[in-house]
C-alpha cells in the first residue's frame, strides 16, 4: 500500500512536515516560533538585570561586576559559529534543545554558586547558547519566510526580540533579587520557550551560513560601516550590560529599578522605521551622525540627572531611540556599497565587528568605573559617541556617499549572523520593487 503524497509547497503556501500527516501552515509555525522567542528572550532579559542587581548585594566590586557581566557578550561572540558547527553535525532541533536546556542549567547555577568567578563563566556560556539559539531560530524564520512576508516577519521579528528584553526587566518586581525565585523564574523562561518551537517545528530547516568575506576586504570597500558597528556595539553593550550594576551603585529606588532598565529597550523600538525612512531619502551618513550626536547630548545630560528619577529615566529612552538604530543604519549604509552577491558575507562581517564592540566596550568601562565613579557609565557611552560625529564628520567631508542606495531594514543588535539571509531577501524583495515602480 502506497503512502498518499502529501500537498506541494508553493512560495505563497507552505507547510512543515512533522510526520507523514503532522502538518503546519506557516502562520502557526510562525506564532510558535514568535512565543518561543518571547519566552527566551523575557528569560535571558530578567537573567541579565537579575545577575548585575544580585552582584552588588553579594559584595562584588563594580569592576568585578563588570567582568562577569561582559563574559555574556564573550560566549555570544563565540557562539554563532560553534552552533553552525553543531546544527550541521546533528540538526537545528536536537541544537535548540541542547543549548536552551544548557541556558536553562546555567541560570540554575547562579543561585547554588555564588561566586565571581563561576558567575563569569555561566554567563560566558549563557552567551554561547543564546547566540547558537539566535542562529537556529532565525534559520527556521528565514525558512518560513516568503516574498509577501518576509518584511513582516523581519518588523515582528526585531519587535519580540527587544519586547522580550524589556518584559524581563519588569520581572525584576515579582520577587526579592536576594532570593533564588527570579533565578528559577529566568530557567522556567528558558526552558518553557523550547517547547512551542520543538512542537510545532519538527522539521529541519536549511542551515543558511553566509561566505566568508575578510575584515580587510570589507574596511577596503566601506571603513566607515566597520567602525561605526564597532562603536556602535561597544556604546550598545555598555548600555544594556551594565545598566543593572550602575543602577544598584548609585541606590536607583527598588521602585524604578525596573522601569529604568526597561526603558532604553522600550526607546529602541520608537524610533527604528522613522529613522530609517529618513535615511532612505537624506544622506545616510548624515543620519547616523545626528542620531549619534542626539546619543552624546543625551549622555551627557543623563550624567547630571538626578539618579533614578524619572527624568533620567525619560532620558534612558530617548538614549535607546537614538543608541539602537545606529546598528541597523550602519548595515544599511554598508550594503549601498556592496553588490548584491556580497551583502550576506559583508553584513556577517559587521555583525561580528559589533559583538567585539559590545565585548570591548563594557571591559573597558568596568575599568573606568571602578577607578572613577558610578557617574562614568555615561561618561563612556558619551565617548563612543563623540568618536562616531567626529570620524563621520570627518568622512562626509573628505570622502563621497555613494550614487546609489538600498532600502532602510531595521536588524536587531543581537542578532546573529543567519539573520542576514532573512534581511538580505527582504532588500532584494524592495530593491526589485522600485526598479520595477
Amino acid at each position: 500500500m502506497t503512502e498518499p503524497t502529501p500537498p506541494s509547497i508553493t512560495d505563497d503556501e507552505e507547510i512543515i512536515e512533522g510526520g507523514p500527516w503532522i502538518e503546519d501552515s506557516p502562520a502557526t509555525a510562525a506564532r510558535a516560533l514568535f512565543l518561543g522567542i518571547l519566552l527566551l528572550m523575557a528569560g535571558n532579559g530578567l537573567q541579565g538585570s537579575l545577575i548585575g542587581v544580585r552582584s552588588a548585594s553579594e559584595g562584588f566590586s563594580v569592576t568585578v561586576a563588570g567582568f562577569v557581566m561582559a563574559a555574556y557578550f564573550a560566549g555570544f561572540l563565540a557562539g554563532s559559529r560553534t552552533a553552525e558547527t553543531l546544527i550541521a553535525q546533528v540538526g537545528h532541533i536536537r541544537v535548540f534543545a541542547g543549548l536552551a536546556s544548557m541556558a536553562s542549567a546555567a541560570v540554575l547555577v547562579h543561585a547554588l554558586y555564588i561566586d565571581p568567578v563561576t558567575w563569569g563563566l555561566m554567563r560566558f556560556v549563557t552567551g554561547l547558547c543564546m547566540a547558537g539559539l539566535f542562529v537556529t531560530e532565525e534559520s527556521w524564520l528565514n525558512d518560513l519566510a516568503t516574498n509577501k512576508t518576509r518584511g513582516r516577519l523581519l518588523s515582528i521579528y526585531m519587535m519580540i526580540t527587544m519586547g522580550g528584553m524589556t518584559i524581563g526587566q519588569f520581572l525584576l518586581d515579582v520577587a526579592d533579587p536576594g532570593g533564588v525565585k527570579l533565578f528559577l523564574l529566568s530557567s522556567l523562561l528558558v526552558s518553557a520557550s523550547l517547547i512551542p518551537i520543538v512542537l510545532s517545528a519538527s522539521s529541519n530547516p536549511p542551515l543558511s551560513v553566509p561566505e566568508r568575506m575578510s575584515l580587510r576586504e570589507l574596511a577596503a570597500i566601506i571603513p566607515t560601516g566597520i567602525f561605526c558597528s564597532f562603536w556602535n556595539g561597544a556604546a550598545v553593550g555598555v548600555l544594556i550590560g551594565l545598566g543593572a550594576v550602575y543602577a544598584v551603585a548609585v541606590d536607583v529606588p527598588d521602585s524604578r529599578l525596573a522601569v529604568f532598565l526597561a526603558a532604553p529597550l522600550f526607546g529602541s523600538m520608537l524610533l527604528q522605521w522613522p529613522v530609517g525612512y529618513i535615511s532612505d531619502r537624506v544622506s545616510r551618513r548624515g543620519v547616523i551622525l545626528a542620531v549619534a550626536a542626539v546619543a552624546f547630548v543625551t549622555c551627557f545630560v543623563l550624567a547630571g540627572a538626578p539618579e533614578g528619577s524619572w527624568t533620567s529615566i525619560g532620558l534612558m529612552a530617548v538614549l535607546g531611540a537614538v543608541a539602537f538604530p545606529i546598528y541597523s543604519l550602519t548595515i544599511a549604509y554598508t550594503a549601498d556599497w556592496l553588490p548584491t552577491e556580497k551583502l550576506t558575507s559583508g553584513s556577517a562581517v559587521l555583525v561580528r565587528v559589533n559583538g567585539v564592540g559590545a565585548l570591548v566596550g563594557p571591559l573597558v568601562a568596568t575599568v573606568v568605573i571602578g577607578a572613577t565613579s558610578p557617574v562614568a557609565y555615561f561618561w563612556t557611552m558619551a565617548a563612543t559617541f563623540a568618536v562616531v560625529v567626529v570620524y563621520l564628520a570627518y568622512r562626509i567631508v573628505v570622502a563621497e556617499a555613494p550614487e546609489t542606495r538600498r532600502a532602510f531594514v531595521a536588524f536587531p543588535a543581537r542578532a546573529s549572523a543567519t539573520a542576514v539571509a532573512l534581511m538580505r531577501g527582504q532588500r532584494k524583495r524592495i530593491d526589485e520593487a522600485e526598479r520595477s515602480g
